[in-house]
Protein backbone atom coordinates (compact mmCIF):
# COMPACT_ATOMS: atom_id res chain seq x y z
CA UNK A 1 0.00 0.00 0.00
CA UNK A 2 1.32 3.44 -0.65
CA UNK A 3 2.51 5.32 2.70
CA UNK A 4 0.95 7.89 2.20
CA UNK A 5 -2.62 6.29 1.97
CA UNK A 6 -1.33 4.17 5.08
CA UNK A 7 -1.00 7.30 7.12
CA UNK A 8 -4.10 8.72 5.68
CA UNK A 9 -5.97 5.45 7.27
CA UNK A 10 -4.14 5.36 10.72
CA UNK A 11 -4.77 9.04 11.07
CA UNK A 12 -8.18 9.04 10.48
CA UNK A 13 -8.66 6.28 12.72
CA UNK A 14 -7.34 8.42 15.42
CA UNK A 15 -8.99 11.40 14.55
CA UNK A 16 -12.26 9.34 15.25
CA UNK A 17 -11.21 8.84 18.71
CA UNK A 18 -9.31 11.77 19.45
CA UNK A 19 -13.31 12.79 21.16
CA UNK A 20 -12.40 10.64 23.90
CA UNK A 21 -10.70 10.22 26.54
CA UNK A 22 -6.62 9.94 26.43
CA UNK A 23 -6.13 6.62 27.56
CA UNK A 24 -9.45 5.70 25.77
CA UNK A 25 -8.13 6.91 22.22
CA UNK A 26 -4.81 5.19 22.26
CA UNK A 27 -6.17 1.75 23.56
CA UNK A 28 -9.33 2.60 20.87
CA UNK A 29 -6.67 3.06 17.89
CA UNK A 30 -4.41 0.18 18.41
CA UNK A 31 -7.73 -2.32 19.15
CA UNK A 32 -8.72 -1.02 16.02
CA UNK A 33 -5.82 -1.52 13.68
CA UNK A 34 -5.26 -4.86 15.55
CA UNK A 35 -8.28 -5.90 14.45
CA UNK A 36 -9.57 -4.82 11.11
CA UNK A 37 -5.79 -4.35 9.36
CA UNK A 38 -4.37 -7.73 7.80
CA UNK A 39 -0.82 -8.33 8.64
CA UNK A 40 0.65 -6.79 5.97
CA UNK A 41 -0.23 -3.43 6.91
CA UNK A 42 0.71 -3.97 10.51
CA UNK A 43 3.97 -5.05 9.38
CA UNK A 44 4.11 -1.63 6.96
CA UNK A 45 2.88 0.50 10.07
CA UNK A 46 5.52 -0.82 12.22
CA UNK A 47 8.03 -0.44 9.81
CA UNK A 48 6.90 3.42 9.10
CA UNK A 49 6.58 4.09 12.99
CA UNK A 50 10.37 3.71 13.04
CA UNK A 51 10.89 6.77 10.97
CA UNK A 52 10.04 9.88 13.34
CA UNK A 53 9.11 11.97 10.27
CA UNK A 54 6.39 9.22 9.69
CA UNK A 55 3.51 11.78 9.59
CA UNK A 56 1.43 9.77 11.99
CA UNK A 57 -0.87 11.56 14.48
CA UNK A 58 0.91 11.01 18.24
CA UNK A 59 -2.09 9.34 19.19
CA UNK A 60 -0.99 6.47 16.29
CA UNK A 61 2.43 6.50 17.65
CA UNK A 62 1.54 6.08 20.92
CA UNK A 63 -0.53 3.28 19.93
CA UNK A 64 2.31 1.25 18.35
CA UNK A 65 3.34 -0.50 20.76
CA UNK A 66 -0.60 -1.93 21.48
CA UNK A 67 -0.90 -2.98 18.19
CA UNK A 68 -0.88 -6.85 17.66
CA UNK A 69 2.42 -7.63 16.51
CA UNK A 70 2.21 -10.27 13.12
CA UNK A 71 3.28 -13.64 14.05
CA UNK A 72 5.35 -14.88 10.80
CA UNK A 73 5.12 -18.42 10.25
CA UNK A 74 7.65 -20.71 9.27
Amino acid sequence: MAPEKLTYMANQIAAFFRTRPHEEAVAGVADHISKFWEPRMRIQLFEMLENPDSGFDPLVIEAGDRIRPVVKHG
